[in-house]
């Protein structure tokens, strides 16, 4: 079944929401220095209730799912599935923040109870360190047929999580360059393009070490998913070398859609979800993967240790790997589904959203988009300190 989709285009960027690096790097240092918050004991594990309680409970990010046009509250892609399957969804939009999130739910992670939640979503890197800390639950493969089938190849594998067993992608983006064609008078191609010294002080870059320091590797020729620390200090490097000619206007967080909206930067740093809206008012900005690369992420549905609704919350991730079920939540959300098959269904909804590139990238772009390595806890807090000190001086 198709469930009714509410397409509308221009939403806020879940990337909104992410903080500063100031403020990730404050709670990574408690999150390191503080002793007992991984569980060496492993997963904590609880009766499923999913047979006898037709619940899930779902975290997810503001702005994360469609929702219908009438302004009722109701959102149809998990309305449909709760017809479906008579499991009821108390969905809850309280993930605002990594880092917050992380702090939230530690005491009684940390603790192995119950966080109250049997689903949520996550990034790549606090996917990576939630494993870490033995706070998720392994999804089983065999019992979601279209995770198993319809899971994007690229996705499949990443260095964190072998295989997927803890974590799905929700939907997936590309970190790359953004550029208005009018300011910059000509094609930007690399990301050494942006140290040109006619584009001095119309350059931003974002304020996350996660967000910039792979873009710029990349554009070294250093594999992100291989990197060392002497590559990460090469890239790092340039980035001082450009900060002190004055190329660089600031470091920013998701304020950089307003400042390239308005004219105020002529070339950034960019999440491809927030290009794609803001082009639907000003055509003449444009998204590039650069040649050399650009990062691929994903925002990662897991789920808790321990988990009261298992089965009930593995249905609903298997739901949303219908290929109509994705392009219809894609449709509204405007991020790149994770789910083979979507692009067609996404045809039947809106054939301008299913040519662009943006959301589904051709297969020469697939071949240029790269996913970060896993970091340890001590290369996070290293890199980080390293990347906040050269750029918040």
């Amino acid at each position: 079944m198709t469930p009714e989709i509410a397409y509308r285009p221009g939403q806020l960027s879940r990337r909104a929401f992410v903080g500063g690096s100031t403020a990730a790097l404050a709670a990574l240092l408690a999150a390191c220095g503080t002793k007992g918050t991984a569980r060496s004991s492993g997963p904590a594990t609880t009766p499923d209730l999913s047979a006898t309680e037709k619940l899930v409970k779902f975290s997810n990010w503001p702005q994360y799912i469609d929702v219908s046009d009438d302004d009722d509250g109701k959102r149809p892609t998990l309305d449909a599935f709760t017809k479906a399957t008579g499991i009821a969804v108390d969905y809850t939009e309280d993930v605002n923040d990594n880092e917050e999130f992380f702090a939230k739910i530690r005491p009684a992670a940390s603790n192995g109870q119950s966080i109250g939640r049997d689903l949520f979503v996550v990034s790549d890197w606090m996917s990576s360190r939630m494993m870490r800390q033995s706070w998720v639950t392994q999804f089983d493969h065999s019992k979601m047929p279209n995770v198993t089938a319809n899971l994007l190849p690229q996705l499949r594998d990443v260095s964190f999580d072998p295989g997927r067993k803890y974590s799905l992608p929700w939907a997936s983006g590309m970190t790359g360059i953004a550029y208005n064609k009018k300011l910059v008078g000509r094609e930007i191609r690399e990301v050494k393009d942006l140290f040109a010294p006619d584009l001095k002080g119309k350059v931003t870059m974002f304020s996350g070490m996660k967000e910039t320091m792979p873009l710029l590797m990349l554009g070294l020729g250093i594999d992100i998913g291989t990197f060392t620390e002497a590559d990460f200090n090469r890239a790092l490097d340039v980035l001082k070398d450009q900060i002190a000619k004055g190329q660089i206007r600031a470091f920013t967080g998701n304020e950089y859609t307003s400042s390239l909206a308005k004219g105020q930067t002529a070339a950034c740093f960019a999440w491809s979800g927030d290009v794609l809206q803001l082009a639907l008012d000003d055509p003449d900005l444009e998204f590039v993967v650069p040649e050399a690369g650009a990062e691929l992420w994903s925002d990662n549905c897991m789920m808790p240790a321990p988990v009261s609704h298992k089965a009930n919350a593995e249905q609903l991730v298997d739901w949303y790997y219908r290929p109509e079920v994705a392009a219809a939540l894609a449709s509204w959300v405007q991020y790149i589904p994770p789910v083979e098959g979507a692009q067609d269904e996404m045809n039947k909804i809106d054939p301008d959203l299913a040519k662009n590139p943006l959301m589904f990238p051709d297969d020469a772009t697939k071949k240029r988009l790269k996913v970060q390595r896993d970091l340890t806890d001590a290369e996070d807090l290293t890199f980080t300190a390293a990347f906040t000190a050269a750029t918040e001086t």
